[in-house]
């Protein structure tokens, strides 16, 4: 995938090009992805490629970010990944 150096991947699943992109334009989100624990990381990453539709991964990119950036650890209200 395009994971960027400078952003780590999860536990399980590598971090998807659209996602890095999104939070290497946004310093506040990289800072709490860079503070977050890989299996927190994984539940992110997980969620947006989780998606059936572009339109929803693109939503959850966005929305992802802005909660990274309030300080959101993890995705709410998803019950979690099923390939850890």
């Amino acid at each position: 995938m395009g994971n960027d150096a400078r952003l780590p991947g999860g536990v399980v699943h590598d971090l998807p090009s659209d996602l890095c992109q999104a939070l290497l334009v946004d310093e506040v989100a990289q800072a709490t992805w860079h503070d977050i624990t890989p299996l927190a990381r994984n539940e992110w990453i997980c969620w947006v490629t989780s998606a059936k539709k572009a339109e929803t991964r693109a939503k959850r990119i966005t929305w992802g970010t802005e909660n990274l950036r309030d300080g959101k650890r993890r995705p709410c209200c998803w019950p979690g990944c099923p390939h850890r």
